[in-house]
């Protein structure tokens, strides 16, 4: 197996190469070259997570210098529950939070951590780690790659976006992790990282690579669970769910779409947005505009210029065709307050603003039975917003109890990428 550019398809390189290089050298994003069937994996024979993870991802390795580590990086990744809940009679929820820092970044970051470090070792080489972070991916990634051999990581958060307990979560390590407060949006940030890595002399200096969604090594693994959801579902009612998917810089739902087109039982895939109207605006102009990103209360999901969006136009690369395969609607601060507390009144049940913008767009279609939403955060990670709501607190996860008991450091900047080089 093979991976290409979405911007050239003859620059070619293996799984391994592609995670390492984190952004391909023309800029573009690493993209399977076809994507294997999953008829030839028998689901049904499957014990545990980490195995279907196993037997989902093997093509993918197949021939490369991971393939004899493949099954041991699933067992290190993936050592936490993936509960499908119901909410009402064929309506779940998929909760991907009950990793160490209680949301989905825990799959692909805990994957592509475990993965690097036995390459590194294998190459006797040194990495340093870029990632930009909206919410919950510097803490994921902080803490998958906390104390890993030849691997220092710099994760870059917007002032003043992120919520307290957050901010905690990827300020609180130390070591060979850096924390670094932008004085600017998710998006100076993302394009902080984007210039590290175009700037060729010193992304050689550094032996620069990504942790973001933009890397294949955190895509590949979160398609797994979309395959798992799906076939759980198909099993217990004999068709095929509508996935919905709270989203942002769309790498999560892009795991969504590969395991569409690997043959997973999905009938449809929709995404569910903030006021970042990005996505929404393209579907009904036919024109992508990128722009800046608004702040909301799902604020992971403040993204005005999502990444992967770059691997949905590979996808899909005419509007007709983007229009058939993709829907995404737009949901107000109002809608995830008022959805937040409506779905704890009416079922006891406690969503975090982000998997709220997914269960408004779920209560807004004419069918809401045979759905999944995709819950992406613990809700005791927004206590500030989701406790006055339903007018009690929300337990906090051991795990995340012990995170925010810690010290944090991190170090003020602007949006000039050369300040996360200077001591």
């Amino acid at each position: 197996m093979k991976f290409v550019s979405t911007r050239n398809a003859s620059v070619r390189v293996s799984a391994s190469e592609a995670i390492l290089q984190g952004l391909a050298p023309d800029g573009g994003l690493y993209v399977p070259e076809f994507f294997p069937s999953l008829a030839l994996v028998n689901i049904h024979e499957i014990s545990s997570y980490p195995e279907l993870a196993f037997e989902v991802l093997t093509p993918f390795f197949e021939d490369d210098l991971l393939a004899p580590d493949l099954a041991e990086i699933c067992i290190d990744a993936f050592n936490f529950p993936v509960p499908l809940v119901k909410l009402h009679d064929r309506q779940m929820v998929l909760e991907l939070f009950h990793g160490p820092t209680a949301a989905f970044k825990d799959f692909g970051a805990r994957f592509l951590a475990s993965a690097m470090e036995k390459l590194l070792e294998k190459q006797s080489r040194k990495l340093t780690i870029l990632v930009a972070t909206s919410g919950d991916t510097g803490g994921a990634v902080a803490s998958a790659f906390a104390g890993r051999k030849g691997i220092e990581v710099k994760v870059l958060f917007p002032k003043g976006r992120v919520s307290g307990r957050q901010q905690q979560q990827l300020t609180c390590w130390g070591g060979n992790i850096q924390a670094y407060e932008v004085d600017g949006s998710f998006d100076d940030c993302q394009k902080m990282v984007k210039d590290a890595f175009m700037d060729t002399e010193l992304a050689e200096a550094w032996g620069l690579s990504s942790a973001n969604s933009i890397n294949l090594g955190r895509l590949l693994p979160q398609s797994v669970y979309y395959v798992y959801a799906s076939y759980l579902y198909h099993e217990a009612f004999g068709v095929k769910p509508t996935f919905i998917i709270p989203s942002g810089n769309v790498g999560n739902s892009c795991g969504a779409y590969w395991a569409f087109s690997m043959g997973a039982p999905i009938e449809r895939i929709t995404l569910a947005v903030n006021a970042n109207r990005t996505i929404p605006d393209y579907l009904r102009e036919g024109e992508y505009k990128p722009r800046q990103s608004i702040a909301t209360l799902a604020n992971a999901m403040d993204v005005g210029s999502p990444s992967n969006m770059e691997r949905l136009f590979n996808l899909y690369d005419d509007i007709g065709t983007f229009r058939k395969m993709v829907s995404a609607t737009s949901v107000s601060d109002e809608d995830i307050q008022a959805t937040i507390k409506a779905v704890h009144d009416e079922t006891g049940y406690v969503m975090c603003p982000h998997t709220a913008t997914a269960e408004k767009v779920r209560r807004s279609l004419a069918v809401q039975d045979d759905t999944i939403v995709v819950s992406t955060a613990h809700p005791a990670k927004f206590e500030a917003v989701v406790e006055p709501l339903i007018g009690t607190t929300v337990p906090v996860p051991e795990a995340l109890a012990a995170l925010l008991a810690k010290d944090s450091n991190f170090k003020s900047i602007g949006c000039d990428y050369r300040q996360l080089f200077t001591d």
